[in-house]
């Protein structure tokens, strides 16, 4: 593999590089902070990307993709992450976008691709479910054919974003014979449909992005199945592989890294830098070590991806050793802020005190130990891989 950019590349680098130092504004980061201007912030900057055609870098060409090489893609994501530009709501654009192109009618495709490209929808994922959760053939949401709808009733939890959605992308059983993984279908459903009710889910970081989704007698039109019915399971699996491939983070966990360098050589201790302590020098090294094999192996991939392929047990591989490196960071980062991460503003001190980055770092330490559940565990991908790839 040649890792040396063409004068091209460096150009197109350039351009991104500019295009995120003038577009990405700081006002827009900070109403991105704010959840009262969240969703309307995030759109903003995704139509920004919408305009300069750069909001699909996956899609295909014929759909509104940017056409990039895969070297193309790995500057973009590098850069993105380097600028600190949080990366686009995935829902739509990364999941239920692809399972339309590659399963949807045409009349789907027409209906719903645009509005994915312009952020004019903002979608969520029904998967998992109060007691399906890795073992997602489990599910129990059921939709019975009632003429030309579905009733849909049951629930789905973890819903990320939920409280924002305009649809929700489910698997659902429209059958109970057979295997567990037959009998489900993939239904695109209106959030705005009588009967659906949304229940806040504040995690352990006191955020809320997550949600339980309560479906009581929705009525869903046949139209919005995708694919065949009962053949869900073969597009959930689709989605998924790409979903994995996603979750890795390299590009974020390599900025992390540079961040917790640039900290660690002003925080002291003992008298010295940190970064001289040789314990903490070592842990580092290995997350260089581990980052630089986890980046070649996402560019492998990709490289597949473009010429025509898909993701296979690769991605679990990507989801396994990319999530195991967030939490290695996150760690790290804990560890640096030390003592400092657990003050947080009072009434009586309303300025954070110690590391400014402390708050922040046990925070992310504290979301980001469900990265190895969430996507399917990281043992379900450990399986896949011995079945796959091992032969076991």
């Amino acid at each position: 593999m040649d890792t040396r950019f063409s004068d091209e590349d460096l150009a197109f680098r350039d351009e991104v590089r500019a295009f995120f130092k003038n577009e990405y504004t700081q006002e827009l980061q900070d109403r991105m902070k704010d959840k009262a201007t969240f969703k309307a912030a995030v759109i903003e900057w995704q139509k920004k990307l919408h305009a300069k055609g750069w909001i699909a870098p996956g899609w295909p060409v014929q759909y509104g993709g940017t056409g990039w090489t895969p070297t193309q893609k790995y500057i973009y994501d590098s850069e993105r992450a380097s600028a600190g530009v949080r990366d686009n709501v995935p829902f739509g654009l990364t999941m239920v976008g692809p399972v339309i192109y590659n399963f949807g009618t045409e009349e789907q495709k027409a209906q719903f691709l645009p509005r994915i490209l312009a952020s004019d929808d903002w979608w969520c994922q029904g998967y998992s479910e109060p007691g399906s959760g890795s073992d997602l053939a489990s599910l129990k949401t059921k939709a019975e054919r009632d003429g030309d709808d579905y009733i849909v009733n049951g629930a789905k939890i973890w819903t990320t974003y939920a409280q924002y959605a305009d649809w929700i992308f489910c698997l659902v059983r429209t059958s109970n014979e057979g295997k567990k993984q037959e009998g489900i279908s993939f239904l695109l459903i209106d959030m705005k449909t009588p009967g659906i009710k949304v229940n806040p889910i504040v995690s352990i970081d006191n955020h809320h992005s997550l949600n339980e989704v309560e479906f009581n007698n929705v009525r869903v039109p046949v139209a919005n199945r995708i694919g065949e019915e009962n053949r869900g399971w073969h597009i959930a699996k689709s989605l998924l592989e790409h979903e994995r491939t996603g979750i890795a983070g390299v590009a974020d966990c390599k900025r992390a890294v540079t961040e917790i360098k640039r900290l660690a050589s002003v925080e002291v201790n003992g008298g010295k830098a940190l970064i001289e302590n040789p314990n903490f020098q070592s842990r580092l090294a290995d997350i260089d070590i581990e980052l630089m094999a986890l980046e070649y192996t996402e560019l492998r991939v990709l490289a597949s991806l473009s010429s025509g392929g898909a993701p296979g047990p690769e991605s679990s591989m990507l989801k396994i050793k990319g999530t195991e490196m967030q939490q290695a960071t996150q760690t790290l980062m804990m560890d640096l802020a030390a003592y400092y991460q657990g003050v947080l503003p009072t009434d009586l001190s309303p300025e954070v005190l110690g590391h400014s980055f402390g708050s922040q770092a046990r925070q992310s330490f504290m979301y980001g130990r469900a990265s190895t559940i969430y996507g399917g565990s990281n043992e379900v991908q450990k399986n896949i891989i011995a079945k796959a790839v091992l032969g076991l």
